[in-house]
Protein backbone atom coordinates (compact mmCIF):
# COMPACT_ATOMS: atom_id res chain seq x y z
CA UNK A 1 0.00 0.00 0.00
CA UNK A 2 2.95 2.35 1.12
CA UNK A 3 4.99 1.51 -2.60
CA UNK A 4 1.05 2.35 -4.15
CA UNK A 5 0.66 5.64 -2.43
CA UNK A 6 4.50 6.38 -3.68
CA UNK A 7 3.62 6.35 -7.33
CA UNK A 8 0.00 8.23 -6.69
CA UNK A 9 1.76 11.13 -4.86
CA UNK A 10 4.20 10.79 -7.59
CA UNK A 11 1.71 10.55 -10.45
CA UNK A 12 -0.23 13.70 -8.95
CA UNK A 13 2.76 15.67 -8.68
CA UNK A 14 3.50 15.42 -11.83
CA UNK A 15 0.49 16.68 -13.19
CA UNK A 16 0.48 19.53 -11.34
CA UNK A 17 3.25 20.23 -12.62
CA UNK A 18 2.59 19.69 -16.33
CA UNK A 19 -1.02 21.96 -15.81
CA UNK A 20 1.65 24.98 -14.32
CA UNK A 21 3.65 24.38 -17.66
CA UNK A 22 0.58 24.46 -20.02
CA UNK A 23 -1.53 27.10 -17.87
CA UNK A 24 -0.73 30.36 -16.46
CA UNK A 25 2.75 31.87 -16.09
CA UNK A 26 4.50 31.54 -13.11
CA UNK A 27 6.25 34.10 -11.34
CA UNK A 28 9.28 33.82 -12.74
CA UNK A 29 8.21 33.81 -16.56
CA UNK A 30 5.94 36.55 -15.48
CA UNK A 31 9.04 39.08 -14.10
CA UNK A 32 11.37 37.53 -17.02
CA UNK A 33 8.97 38.68 -19.82
CA UNK A 34 10.29 41.19 -21.89
CA UNK A 35 9.05 44.69 -21.27
CA UNK A 36 7.44 46.01 -24.71
CA UNK A 37 8.57 49.30 -24.77
CA UNK A 38 7.21 51.52 -28.28
CA UNK A 39 8.89 55.11 -28.78
CA UNK A 40 8.96 58.22 -30.65
CA UNK A 41 11.79 57.71 -33.81
CA UNK A 42 13.18 61.17 -32.81
CA UNK A 43 13.62 59.08 -29.56
CA UNK A 44 15.68 56.12 -30.68
CA UNK A 45 19.56 56.69 -29.79
CA UNK A 46 18.85 58.30 -27.04
CA UNK A 47 16.33 55.76 -25.59
CA UNK A 48 18.67 53.05 -26.65
CA UNK A 49 21.50 54.42 -24.41
CA UNK A 50 19.26 54.70 -21.89
CA UNK A 51 17.85 50.67 -22.56
CA UNK A 52 21.46 49.59 -21.76
CA UNK A 53 22.47 51.66 -18.80
CA UNK A 54 18.85 50.31 -17.48
CA UNK A 55 19.34 46.70 -18.02
CA UNK A 56 23.20 46.91 -16.68
CA UNK A 57 21.05 47.92 -13.52
CA UNK A 58 18.24 45.79 -13.21
CA UNK A 59 18.85 42.84 -15.93
CA UNK A 60 15.56 43.22 -17.30
CA UNK A 61 15.19 42.45 -20.85
CA UNK A 62 13.35 45.51 -22.97
CA UNK A 63 12.25 45.12 -25.95
CA UNK A 64 11.81 48.56 -28.23
CA UNK A 65 10.47 49.39 -31.61
CA UNK A 66 10.31 53.06 -33.03
CA UNK A 67 8.07 54.21 -35.49
CA UNK A 68 6.69 57.99 -35.76
CA UNK A 69 4.05 58.25 -32.71
CA UNK A 70 0.57 58.22 -34.16
CA UNK A 71 1.74 54.77 -36.50
CA UNK A 72 2.45 53.78 -33.22
CA UNK A 73 -0.74 55.01 -31.53
CA UNK A 74 -2.62 53.26 -34.20
CA UNK A 75 -1.30 50.23 -33.50
CA UNK A 76 -1.58 50.68 -29.69
CA UNK A 77 -5.09 50.85 -30.42
CA UNK A 78 -5.86 48.06 -32.89
CA UNK A 79 -4.36 45.79 -30.02
CA UNK A 80 -0.91 45.45 -29.63
CA UNK A 81 0.80 44.49 -26.59
CA UNK A 82 2.94 47.14 -25.62
CA UNK A 83 3.70 48.29 -21.66
CA UNK A 84 5.25 51.48 -22.11
CA UNK A 85 4.93 53.85 -24.39
CA UNK A 86 7.26 57.22 -25.11
CA UNK A 87 5.75 59.63 -27.59
CA UNK A 88 6.71 62.73 -29.23
CA UNK A 89 3.96 64.91 -27.75
CA UNK A 90 1.25 64.42 -25.12
CA UNK A 91 -1.69 63.87 -27.60
CA UNK A 92 -1.39 60.34 -28.42
CA UNK A 93 -0.94 58.88 -25.09
CA UNK A 94 -3.65 60.80 -23.56
CA UNK A 95 -5.86 59.65 -25.96
CA UNK A 96 -4.86 55.68 -24.48
CA UNK A 97 -5.61 57.50 -21.26
CA UNK A 98 -8.74 58.96 -22.15
CA UNK A 99 -9.92 55.44 -23.46
CA UNK A 100 -9.22 53.62 -19.83
CA UNK A 101 -5.59 52.05 -21.52
CA UNK A 102 -3.88 53.83 -18.45
CA UNK A 103 -3.74 55.95 -16.12
CA UNK A 104 -1.59 59.17 -16.40
CA UNK A 105 0.81 60.83 -18.85
CA UNK A 106 4.21 61.73 -17.95
CA UNK A 107 6.15 64.61 -19.62
CA UNK A 108 9.78 63.35 -19.67
CA UNK A 109 11.75 65.22 -22.22
CA UNK A 110 11.00 68.28 -24.45
CA UNK A 111 12.39 69.20 -28.43
CA UNK A 112 12.55 72.41 -30.63
CA UNK A 113 11.76 72.62 -34.31
CA UNK A 114 14.78 73.49 -36.13
CA UNK A 115 15.67 73.81 -39.98
CA UNK A 116 18.01 71.55 -41.86
CA UNK A 117 19.47 73.37 -44.96
CA UNK A 118 21.97 71.69 -47.77
CA UNK A 119 25.39 74.30 -47.88
CA UNK A 120 24.03 75.90 -51.05
CA UNK A 121 20.66 78.00 -49.58
CA UNK A 122 22.06 80.71 -47.77
CA UNK A 123 19.34 79.98 -45.15
CA UNK A 124 19.54 81.95 -41.70
CA UNK A 125 17.11 82.45 -38.84
CA UNK A 126 16.23 86.47 -40.07
CA UNK A 127 15.50 85.45 -43.63
CA UNK A 128 14.24 81.79 -43.08
CA UNK A 129 10.54 82.75 -43.80
CA UNK A 130 11.47 84.28 -47.21
CA UNK A 131 13.23 81.07 -48.02
CA UNK A 132 10.47 78.57 -47.24
CA UNK A 133 8.00 80.47 -49.31
CA UNK A 134 10.35 81.36 -52.27
CA UNK A 135 8.55 78.68 -55.08
CA UNK A 136 12.09 77.73 -56.07
CA UNK A 137 12.19 76.05 -52.86
CA UNK A 138 11.93 72.52 -52.04
CA UNK A 139 10.38 72.17 -48.36
CA UNK A 140 10.85 69.30 -46.68
CA UNK A 141 8.59 68.23 -43.13
CA UNK A 142 7.27 65.00 -41.72
CA UNK A 143 4.06 63.68 -42.12
CA UNK A 144 1.26 65.18 -40.15
CA UNK A 145 -1.23 63.02 -38.11
CA UNK A 146 0.84 59.99 -38.37
CA UNK A 147 3.90 62.10 -37.25
CA UNK A 148 3.82 64.43 -34.34
CA UNK A 149 7.03 66.61 -36.16
CA UNK A 150 4.41 66.99 -38.96
CA UNK A 151 2.11 68.98 -36.80
CA UNK A 152 4.65 70.62 -35.60
CA UNK A 153 5.65 72.33 -38.83
CA UNK A 154 2.18 72.69 -39.45
CA UNK A 155 2.16 74.73 -36.25
CA UNK A 156 5.14 77.00 -37.76
CA UNK A 157 3.02 77.34 -40.67
CA UNK A 158 0.18 78.56 -38.50
CA UNK A 159 2.75 81.26 -36.94
CA UNK A 160 3.72 82.31 -40.08
CA UNK A 161 0.17 83.34 -41.04
CA UNK A 162 0.24 86.78 -38.36
CA UNK A 163 3.54 87.42 -40.46
CA UNK A 164 2.53 87.47 -43.73
CA UNK A 165 -0.84 87.17 -45.69
CA UNK A 166 -1.73 83.25 -47.06
CA UNK A 167 2.04 82.00 -46.08
CA UNK A 168 -0.12 79.44 -44.02
CA UNK A 169 -1.47 78.32 -47.10
CA UNK A 170 1.53 78.51 -49.00
CA UNK A 171 3.17 76.60 -46.91
CA UNK A 172 0.70 73.81 -46.72
CA UNK A 173 0.30 73.23 -50.12
CA UNK A 174 4.13 72.99 -50.98
CA UNK A 175 5.31 70.91 -47.89
CA UNK A 176 7.14 67.61 -49.22
CA UNK A 177 5.49 65.05 -46.44
CA UNK A 178 8.88 62.65 -46.71
CA UNK A 179 9.17 61.06 -43.74
CA UNK A 180 7.12 59.88 -40.95
CA UNK A 181 3.80 58.25 -43.30
CA UNK A 182 3.12 54.81 -43.45
CA UNK A 183 3.87 54.83 -47.03
CA UNK A 184 7.04 57.08 -46.76
CA UNK A 185 9.81 56.07 -48.43
CA UNK A 186 12.78 53.66 -45.59
CA UNK A 187 16.19 54.87 -45.19
CA UNK A 188 18.78 52.21 -45.52
CA UNK A 189 19.37 50.31 -41.89
CA UNK A 190 21.04 52.63 -39.56
CA UNK A 191 20.80 55.89 -41.97
CA UNK A 192 19.09 58.43 -40.35
CA UNK A 193 16.13 59.29 -42.19
CA UNK A 194 16.45 63.28 -42.18
CA UNK A 195 20.21 62.92 -43.24
CA UNK A 196 19.63 60.54 -45.97
CA UNK A 197 16.30 62.69 -47.29
CA UNK A 198 18.73 65.76 -47.98
CA UNK A 199 21.76 63.65 -49.05
CA UNK A 200 19.60 62.91 -52.00
CA UNK A 201 18.57 66.19 -52.38
CA UNK A 202 14.96 65.30 -51.89
CA UNK A 203 14.48 68.80 -50.36
CA UNK A 204 16.71 72.47 -49.89
CA UNK A 205 15.63 73.02 -46.08
CA UNK A 206 13.92 70.40 -43.62
CA UNK A 207 12.01 71.45 -40.52
CA UNK A 208 12.46 68.76 -38.12
CA UNK A 209 13.53 68.57 -34.32
CA UNK A 210 16.59 69.47 -33.60
CA UNK A 211 18.03 66.65 -32.29
CA UNK A 212 16.83 65.00 -35.31
CA UNK A 213 19.16 67.82 -37.00
CA UNK A 214 22.39 67.33 -34.64
CA UNK A 215 22.12 63.79 -36.53
CA UNK A 216 21.40 64.14 -39.52
CA UNK A 217 24.54 66.89 -39.33
CA UNK A 218 26.66 63.88 -38.26
CA UNK A 219 25.93 62.01 -40.95
CA UNK A 220 26.23 64.56 -43.62
CA UNK A 221 28.57 67.06 -42.21
CA UNK A 222 27.74 69.26 -45.06
CA UNK A 223 24.25 70.50 -43.92
CA UNK A 224 23.33 73.50 -42.26
CA UNK A 225 21.04 73.86 -39.10
CA UNK A 226 19.27 76.97 -38.79
CA UNK A 227 16.64 77.80 -35.59
CA UNK A 228 13.59 78.96 -36.27
CA UNK A 229 13.46 82.74 -34.87
CA UNK A 230 11.68 83.57 -31.97
CA UNK A 231 8.10 84.47 -33.84
CA UNK A 232 7.95 81.15 -35.16
CA UNK A 233 9.43 79.20 -32.68
CA UNK A 234 7.76 75.54 -31.66
CA UNK A 235 8.36 73.63 -28.97
CA UNK A 236 7.70 70.18 -28.37
CA UNK A 237 6.51 67.76 -25.22
CA UNK A 238 7.25 64.07 -24.90
CA UNK A 239 5.13 61.96 -23.18
CA UNK A 240 5.52 58.67 -21.36
CA UNK A 241 2.66 56.29 -20.57
CA UNK A 242 2.62 52.95 -18.49
CA UNK A 243 0.14 51.03 -20.12
CA UNK A 244 -2.83 49.47 -18.44
CA UNK A 245 -1.84 45.64 -17.26
CA UNK A 246 1.50 46.38 -18.11
CA UNK A 247 4.84 43.91 -17.33
CA UNK A 248 5.18 44.68 -13.37
CA UNK A 249 9.01 45.66 -14.39
CA UNK A 250 7.61 48.30 -16.10
CA UNK A 251 7.19 50.65 -13.36
CA UNK A 252 10.66 50.70 -12.74
CA UNK A 253 11.79 51.78 -16.41
CA UNK A 254 9.34 54.76 -16.72
CA UNK A 255 11.16 55.92 -13.04
CA UNK A 256 14.70 54.96 -14.42
CA UNK A 257 14.09 57.07 -18.20
CA UNK A 258 12.56 60.06 -15.21
CA UNK A 259 15.70 59.47 -13.36
CA UNK A 260 18.55 61.73 -13.27
CA UNK A 261 20.41 59.21 -14.96
CA UNK A 262 17.80 58.89 -17.35
CA UNK A 263 17.66 62.73 -17.97
CA UNK A 264 21.37 62.67 -18.46
CA UNK A 265 21.53 60.71 -21.29
CA UNK A 266 18.94 62.50 -22.94
CA UNK A 267 20.20 65.88 -22.38
CA UNK A 268 23.22 64.63 -24.01
CA UNK A 269 21.29 63.74 -27.64
CA UNK A 270 20.08 67.33 -27.14
CA UNK A 271 16.59 67.07 -25.26
CA UNK A 272 15.55 69.42 -22.90
CA UNK A 273 14.41 68.39 -19.49
CA UNK A 274 10.43 68.57 -18.62
CA UNK A 275 8.87 71.55 -17.04
CA UNK A 276 8.95 71.67 -13.65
Amino acid sequence: MAKQGLVLAFSLGATLMAGMVQGAPTHTEATTAPIELRAAGSLKAAMNDIIAAYQVKSQANVVAQYAPSGLLLKRIQEGERVDIFASANMKHPQALVDAGAGEKVQMFARNQLCAIAQADVPLTSANLLDTLLAPQTKLGTSTPKADPAGDYAWAVFAKAEAIKTNAKSILEAKALQLTGGPESAKPPKDRNPYGWVMENKQADVFLTYCTNAVLAQKEVPSLKIVALPPELAVGADYGLLVLKDANSATTALAEFILSPEGQAILTGYGFQPPKK
